[in-house]
């Protein structure tokens, strides 16, 4: 497909020392975006769904509580779309049991969770910046599969995107050789900084597609790019927490998300792929809309039960817990709660005669579980 693009009003291509091939080098971001009538309405349907959001994430009484399983959907579903298959019970199931070597799927998926932590600790202090993303993919990185890829450094040396094993020569992309990288990202960077006649929706699809296109890393592009994405909604303002993520929808729409990033590239269609984006946007804001008021509802009917029988304070404590961390052992409880392991088995066992947990059979430490947590997290479409 890279034929296609020598005749990019986008970009350009470049020779690729010790290759026949060529390289993509994208233009920098345009500064200003024409705005059809068709994507104003997008427009207009994202930025009312995403409103909404923001405005359910304020009432929730403590929003650490619902970012913390919904960062987890997300590192699970965006390590997916890279084939690092593990589902959110297992990676749940790791963090709850304290395993030491977990299946490295497992372990993956727990470093993007601790990267998207990392991401947003430096907002506080750093804007979107080379150094931010630097920073993430490192931890992103860290003791996993990929460690050897120069994690939070750039690339020194030429990509291309392809089946894996795939010669330069047969590859669907080959982004901008190495040397080209820094510059690029640098005018990446103006663009997330400056104050543009933009809307933050519209330069969110924008960066998204020019990280992509530079290909800044040897390994974890797109995970830090799809990453980026929530990051820089909240260092906009547009999300006063972190709860829309779009893997969801790419990954349900996985061809056609890399066609529309491809034909920017090929064909500098800005509309087609802002389009697709702000679409994700809407269907994401909406499932995470019923998601959170469906987790509400069960945390609602649990504390309800307590009460009526009234269940200690730690009890309900508890209650709240697990809506972050559907499974729970005695430690666990002990150390959240800070009583003795006697004292927290006794409260779970309270909570399974209520029918709030289960018992895990066969789990040593034994497991408890709150499955309409888990089953409301785990749907693949959140019923409102």
């Amino acid at each position: 497909m890279m034929p296609r693009l020598a005749r990019s009003p986008n970009g350009k291509l470049v020779s690729v020392p010790g290759h026949k091939q060529t390289a993509f080098v994208p233009n920098p971001l345009p500064r200003e975006a024409a705005l059809s009538p068709s994507l104003i309405v997008a427009l207009d349907k994202a930025s009312r769904a995403v409103a909404t959001l923001a405005g359910v994430g304020e009432t929730i009484p403590n929003p650490t509580i619902l970012v913390r399983p919904f960062m987890r959907r997300e590192a699970v579903l965006s390590s997916s779309i890279e084939g690092t298959y593990a589902s959110l019970s297992d990676l749940f199931l790791y963090e709850a049991s304290d395993e030491a070597h977990p299946r490295g799927d497992v372990r993956e998926v727990a470093n993007y969770v601790r990267a998207l932590e990392q991401g947003l600790r430096l907002l506080e202090r750093l804007p979107i910046s080379l150094r931010l993303i630097n920073q993430t993919h490192e931890r992103l990185l860290r003791g996993v599969r990929g460690e050897d890829k120069h994690p939070g450094e750039l690339r020194t040396e030429q990509v291309h995107i392809g089946v894996p094993g795939t010669p330069i020569e047969e590859a669907r992309y080959v982004p901008p050789p190495a040397d080209l990288v820094r510059d690029l990202l640098l005018d990446w960077e103006r663009f997330a900084n400056e104050a543009l006649p933009l809307p933050p929706l519209i330069a969110c699809a924008m960066l998204h597609y020019q990280f992509e296109a530079i290909h800044p890393y040897l390994d974890g592009n797109g995970r830090i790019g799809r990453l980026l994405i929530t990051l820089f909604l909240c260092a906009k303002g547009v999300l006063p927490a972190p709860l829309l993520y779009l893997s969801a929808y790419f990954d349900k729409q996985r061809a056609q998300y890399y066609d529309r990033l491809f034909n920017v590239s090929a064909e500098g269609d800005w509309e087609g792929w802002i389009n697709f984006f702000l679409e994700g946007v809407e269907q994401q804001s909406w499932d995470a809309i019923a998601r959170i008021r469906q987790v509400r509802a069960i945390h609602e009917r649990h504390m309800n039960v307590a009460r009526e029988r009234q269940l200690s304070g730690n009890a309900m404590r508890l209650i709240e817990e697990l809506l972050a961390r559907p499974y729970m052992t005695a430690p666990r409880a002990s150390a959240f709660l800070g009583i003795t392991n006697p004292g927290a088995r006794a409260v779970l066992g309270k909570l399974v005669a209520a029918g709030i947990l289960e018992a895990v059979p066969d789990s040593w430490p034994r497991l408890y579980l709150a499955r309409e947590v888990l089953q409301a997290l785990e749907a693949p479409t959140a019923q409102g």
